[in-house]
């Protein structure tokens, strides 16, 4: 898992806009993540690149 830290969050993963019909990649990423209890992630849409982000607003390491 790649971390970068952008605005004050951490960006856990980059999916691409284009996802299937009825597939939601990075949701189920984020789930995930927060099943696994280390991490509130959520997703967010960077517009300037067409991702999805799976994002926390904690510093992971």
């Amino acid at each position: 898992m790649a971390a970068t830290t952008a605005q004050g969050r951490t960006v856990l993963e980059r999916f691409p806009a284009g996802a299937p019909r009825g597939s939601w990649p990075a949701e189920e990423f984020a789930a995930a993540q927060r099943a696994q209890g280390t991490t509130d992630a959520r997703v967010v849409m960077d517009l300037h690149s067409d991702q999805f982000l799976v994002v926390t607003d904690t510093t992971t390491q």
